[in-house]
């Protein structure tokens, strides 16, 4: 046991002899923490697609319009003036502008002559939203006047009317009775509440964070490969030969070095994730821990069987990277598995990452404790098991 911690304490020297290390160890993570998920709003924030509505017409339509918006769950409309709003998207703070010019009105509607404005940013996905909601906001009061004006058509064909005033009296209360059916129309989509009380306040920060948490754990684990090609190069891995300590001995020692500083590193990530964003990172702090110390494992065991294939410092430092982002981004850390194809979801089933990110997503996401999370802690260490098996195997001191 003295021989492993020694080795373990050697290698933490080697590890942190360079202060660039700290980048990778603290610095890094936590800065991509914070941007990549501290952005991600809360479940208490209005996240609707900001609209500019430039009301030029400020008529009865106009008005119905903006109110159709207002009601809009994809978009948050925000009046502003025709320089206000310009202005914004010019400089790209404004996605898009929605302009009613003058002279919207019923009239308008009624003889096709209606036009309105809407300015985009290229490329951008939120604003193809965001011209939905418009259409579906201006469509939904055009049909109204259309049905309206189709009934009047429908009464001035039976009878005609004694004078225009009666002929827009008919239709102002046609279109009245349009909108009132169209607020009163039943809903398409039944939604049936489930009675289980939920206890657990999901906050979606916390799933952007735990993927940083992974990544940014498993690359400098994955690194542990630069750790033996340092020592090859400086022949330290030679003089070993003259010691009585077994393989075993000296890659669990690599292995419980590694692993403990993994778990100081996330253990800083978590407790900043606490302190300074307020995330929620599941129910039980215990099932937190297991779930990543088997990760941790699984990345070490990972990255000892690496270091039996490299040889060079710069060929682990590259691969290690490497390894560390196409793991990260297959294994669900980067984007959700959901978007991914069904026979790539399952084919990811390899990587110790989707494992570790399922289990993050159980406790942040699902809500579960310590036995929700023992299939996945199970599979990680198994593959630690394995990638451990296979480096002592293959592990040779040139």
């Amino acid at each position: 046991m003295k021989k492993i911690f020694a080795i373990a304490w050697k290698d933490a020297i080697v590890r942190f002899a360079s202060a660039s290390e700290l980048l990778f160890f603290i610095i890094l993570p936590v800065v991509f923490t914070f941007l990549l998920a501290g952005g991600t709003p809360s479940g208490n924030e209005d996240n609707r697609i900001r609209l500019l509505v430039v009301d030029e017409s400020n008529t009865a339509i106009s008005q119905q319009i903006l109110s159709e918006l207002e009601n809009s769950t994809a978009v948050r409309a925000e009046v502003a003036t025709r320089d206000e709003a310009q202005s914004q998207f010019d400089e790209r703070r404004a996605i898009a502008v929605f302009i009613i010019p003058a002279g919207i009105d019923i009239q308008s509607l009624q003889n096709a002559s209606a036009e309105v404005e809407l300015l985009q940013q290229p490329n951008n996905i939120n604003a193809t939203i965001a011209e939905r909601a418009v259409l579906t906001a201006t469509r939904s009061v055009s049909s109204a006047v259309s049905a309206a004006q189709n009934s009047v058509n429908v009464r001035e064909a039976k009878q005609a009317f004694e004078s225009d005033a009666e002929k827009e009296t008919y239709f102002e209360n046609s279109l009245e009775t349009a909108q009132s059916l169209q607020e009163d129309a039943p809903e398409r989509i039944t939604v049936i509440e489930g009675t289980t009380p939920d206890t657990f306040d999901y906050d979606p920060r916390a799933n952007s964070s735990a993927g940083q948490l992974i990544t940014w754990v498993f690359i400098p684990l994955f690194g542990i490969s630069t750790l033996f090609a340092y020592e090859r190069e400086q022949g330290t891995l030679r003089r070993l030969l003259t010691t009585p300590s077994r393989k075993a001995t000296f890659l669990l020692g690599t292995i419980f070095g590694q692993v403990a500083m993994a778990l100081v590193q996330m253990s800083l990530l978590v407790g900043f994730g606490i302190l300074a964003m307020k995330l929620n990172w599941g129910r039980e702090p215990l099932a937190l821990f297991v779930l990543l110390f088997a990760s941790a494992l699984a990345a070490a065991a990972f990255g000892t069987t690496m270091g039996t294939f490299i040889k060079t410092q710069g060929q682990a430092s590259g691969l290690s990277i490497m390894f560390g982002m196409v793991f990260a981004m297959l294994g669900g850390c980067w984007y959700p598995l959901e978007l991914f194809p069904s026979v790539i979801q399952n084919a990811v089933k390899i990587l110790p990452t989707t494992w570790a990110m399922q289990g993050m997503l159980d406790l942040g996401l699902r809500g579960g404790g310590l036995i929700d999370i023992l299939p996945e802690a199970g599979v990680l260490l198994g593959f630690a098991v394995i990638f451990f098996s296979v480096g002592v195997m293959r592990f040779r001191y040139e």
